[in-house]
């Protein structure tokens, strides 16, 4: 396997619509106003946080089972950005659609940004041929109220091109994540 640089990146974003939309360059600020950065890096690229969020809640007394979960354990808030509770979650999307190739398989890692203030963030591997909107698990660690920015940077995307194509690729699996649009609950 070999990571993939940037120029990679770009001819496939730009060529294969691979990411959509796609920012060709590490954008640092918008309008004048720092952001915390999102775009085309060196061997990766940074996503952006679309502007849903689904915060955790216990105020339901549900139990958290992801064979039969339960979508009462959300609360929507939609905005700029989203507090998350002490010791508790909330996912979001990201902005960008991706469709990645056959023989290429994509690891999330969070931004230092965040994880430097105890935010996780949660994504499970992006496979061959998969496609759809990332949805992302921030954990909040501390014991004090986080925020998480909707479009800015929140996590990084890695990716891992094969020595040959797959066998078998998520879409030839029928993966129930598949097309996936926004913040997408668990499935069964």
């Amino acid at each position: 396997m070999t990571i993939r640089s940037d120029r990679w990146i770009r001819e496939m974003a730009q060529t294969r619509g691979m990411i959509e939309p796609f920012e060709p360059g590490q954008v640092r600020a918008v309008d004048g106003r720092r952001v915390i950065s999102f775009g085309t890096s060196s061997y990766g690229y940074d996503v952006r946080c679309a502007p849903l969020f689904k915060v955790f809640t216990n105020i339901h007394s549900a139990t958290v089972d992801p064979k039969a979960f339960d979508d009462k354990s959300f609360v929507d808030v939609a905005g700029d950005s989203c507090i998350v509770p002490p010791n508790s979650f909330a996912l979001a999307s990201t902005i960008e659609f991706f469709r990645i190739p056959r023989d290429v398989l994509t690891l999330c890692v969070g931004k230092s940004t965040y994880a430097r203030c105890g935010i996780i963030v949660n994504v499970t591997p992006l496979e061959p041929e998969w496609e759809g909107h990332v949805t992302l698990e921030f954990s909040n660690t501390t014991s004090l109220p986080a925020r998480i920015y909707a479009n800015e940077g929140v996590a990084q995307l890695l990716f891992f091109q094969a020595d040959e194509p797959c066998e078998t690729s998520y879409k030839d699996r029928d993966g129930k994540y598949q097309g996936q649009r926004g913040v997408t609950l668990p499935k069964a």
